[in-house]
């Protein structure tokens, strides 16, 4: 049996270990498989929230914990029992959700287990397709009333944004300055407002700690500006090679294979194992 080179790999899921039409291909399957039967640790970081991740970890026969929501929920996959949680104040998740309100943006708000969103769309329509989860909407009133009315709590919010307004509505949403949180991008289309304790950085080093790994033994695997943290935190940061450009050029090492073609697969065999 080939003995373990880095011994924790904590990989994004979209746009990085999943192909665009949600499947994960049989040589990334493979490559994970004989990595965790070698003894290693194989986790999923991800802007996800529980109900769209979960049985995906399950199907990979991933056990442990998975992170979601940018880091600011660490889950057990086997009893699906929150281990860390962190959320944005009720103050401004209302701040944050009348911004976006008022630029006219597609919103979504985060419970532990379900989403609620502002607009029933085809946006709606291929988000929940993608992350296999029903948003409940809120089309009585406004989201931002739903909060007020509920005291809500989010443990993100995310923008559903047209991929040319993509910049400008994270810089609206940047100056903006709510409090206690940062702006992020984890796709073409999404913008997100998250709790600036919590993101893949704080996950990676959460479980590095978890299991006793030394940091500089973990890797980090990303394709978007919300994996930065995660590439930084990792001993070695990777992005693959569909990555945004930002986050190839703060990565360690890019992938010669993009997310369709096994980057997961490459990474493991290239780094996930000693030289014999």
């Amino acid at each position: 049996m080939q003995k373990i080179n880095y011994p924790l790999i904590v990989s994004d899921f979209d746009g990085t270990l999943v192909n665009k039409d949600g499947t994960i291909s049989e040589k990334n399957q493979q490559a994970i498989a004989a990595y965790i039967q070698a003894g290693g640790i194989f986790a999923i970081s991800t802007g996800r929230m529980p109900k769209g991740i979960l049985s995906r970890a399950q199907e990979l026969g991933l056990q442990g914990m998975v992170c979601c929501c940018q880091g600011a929920i660490i889950m057990d996959i086997e009893s699906g029992k929150p281990i860390l949680e962190g959320k944005i104040s009720f103050e401004s998740t209302l701040a944050a959700c009348k911004k976006m309100e008022e630029l006219g943006l597609h919103i979504h708000i985060y419970d532990f287990w379900d989403f609620y969103c502002n607009m029933d769309d085809d946006a709606l329509k291929l988000y929940e397709y993608a992350t296999r989860s029903k948003g409940q909407c809120v089309l009585d009133k406004s989201l931002s009333q739903f909060i007020e009315e509920n005291k809500f709590c989010t443990y993100k919010l995310l923008a559903m944004v047209e991929e040319k307004d993509n910049a400008a509505i994270f810089d609206m949403l940047e100056k903006a300055a709510f409090e206690g949180c940062e702006v992020t991008k984890s796709g073409t289309n999404l913008v997100e407002v998250i709790n600036k304790n919590y993101s893949k950085g704080t996950a990676v080093e959460f479980l590095a700690n978890h299991y006793g790994i030394p940091l500089e033994k973990t890797i980090g695997i990303g394709d978007q500006w919300n994996d930065l943290p995660m590439i930084q935190k990792a001993g070695l940061g990777v992005a693959v090679n569909n990555a945004d450009q930002r986050l190839k050029d703060q990565a360690d090492y890019v992938c010669e294979h993009t997310n369709e073609t096994g980057a997961i697969w490459e990474v493991i065999q290239k780094f996930g194992f000693q030289e014999n």
